[in-house]
């Protein structure tokens, strides 16, 4: 596994690689915008993964990414987990938290045994890398996770971005036959997007909202080391994010900008991307047909488990399906606002984010339990 930080700090090596930087950081952005208007599924995400990719593959070597750079993505991704749960009102969490905790509780068992089967079919597959490829949603966070983890980050990512695609592709398919009528009118003018902080930011970002993401880039992963977190370099942030969110006022928008956001994207991409090599692509071709497998099958729980929100919640089957999609907010949020879904979906998928990212952090513990009693 290799570290965020180059071990050869000889000066040729520091050249070479400072060389390949500049042409894959252009390339990624110019890639990355390509995709996003094309509106292709984390577009900045997988534009980081194919120039770094290709970079490592051409070259025969990692392409190591900045420590600097690799704390301030994974910080990131952690405050734009954080701001579901900012934005929500307290009463629809609670509302919707037993049914959003079962959704979970659905979604992480497939994971969890998917991973696991996954793991067995190829003794080069470690456990928790088969269970973090299955597990559903967070997929900009799983890599992560997934290093700390010390799992095949590189095969995880993959695994997830695959997810993403077939998940993205197939929703607006799927739910055209059961959407509502009169879906696609005018919603109004504040988009769900809004919610998970993937829309556009359209106030300024003040020197204070600045400060404050710096304060927590910088002091968010040792709190979570301090406090002993599972997973700190994401949970510490997260619960930072949260916590200043009770104590600055309302004015003080803790939203990154938006070009904070594609950086994040880019560092996640680069990290994977970066460490790809032919053994890393001829293992996850060896169990892509697997890997196809479960996410199928992973469809097909979460479209069962959308039956029983239809009768435990009295909504439409169309806001079940898209509450209890594994992934792909973006398109989930984006079908929620064209159909005028409620409040469920938001609240159902923020209440697994939350679980997905708890359990993912003591996912050790977890499988250590389950392997030894079977």
């Amino acid at each position: 596994m290799s570290d965020p930080e180059p071990e050869d700090t000889s000066q040729p090596a520091r050249k070479v690689t400072a060389v390949r930087w500049m042409i894959v950081a252009p390339l990624s952005v110019a890639v990355g915008w390509l995709f996003t208007l094309v509106n292709i599924p984390a577009s900045w995400i997988l534009a980081g993964i194919i120039v770094a990719g290709a970079c490592a593959l051409v070259t025969g070597e990692d392409l190591p990414l900045t420590r600097g750079v690799h704390i301030f993505g994974r910080s990131i991704i952690a405050v734009l987990a954080a701001l579901p749960l900012i934005s929500a009102p307290g009463q629809e969490l609670l509302r919707y938290l037993a049914p959003g905790l079962v959704i979970s509780f659905f979604t992480v068992t497939v994971g969890i045994i998917g991973g696991l089967l996954l793991s067995r079919s190829r003794p080069e597959i470690l456990p928790e890398t088969g269970v973090l490829s299955m597990l559903a949603g967070g997929a900009s966070v799983m890599p992560v996770l997934a290093k700390d983890l010390g799992a095949d980050f590189r095969y995880v990512a993959l695994s997830q971005y695959l997810r993403l695609l077939v998940v993205s592709v197939s929703l607006p398919l799927v739910t055209t036959f059961f959407a509502p009528y009169g879906a696609g009118s005018d919603q109004g003018t504040e988009s769900p997007l809004a919610v998970f902080g993937l829309g556009e930011f359209g106030t300024s970002t003040s020197v204070v909202s600045l400060a404050v993401l710096g304060l927590i880039i910088l002091v968010g992963e040792p709190l979570g080391r301090l406090l002993r977190l599972p997973s700190p370099a994401i949970l510490g942030p997260l619960v930072l994010t949260v916590t200043l969110s009770l104590v600055f006022p309302l004015e003080v928008n803790l939203e990154p900008p938006s070009l904070f956001k594609i950086l994040a994207f880019l560092a996640i991409g680069w990290m994977c991307g970066g460490g790809l090599n032919m053994t890393a692509l001829k293992a996850f071709s060896r169990q892509l047909p697997a890997t196809i497998l479960f996410i199928v099958a992973l469809l097909a729980v979460c479209a069962a488990a959308a039956v029983l929100l239809v009768f435990w919640l009295d909504i439409s089957y169309f806001e079940a399906y898209l509450a209890t999609s594994p992934g792909a907010l973006e398109t989930v949020l984006a079908l929620s606002s064209e159909g005028d879904a409620g409040p469920v979906v938001v609240t159902i998928q923020i209440i697994r984010l939350l679980a997905i990212l708890l359990i993912a952090g003591w996912l050790p513990g977890i499988l250590r339990l389950i392997l030894r009693r079977g």
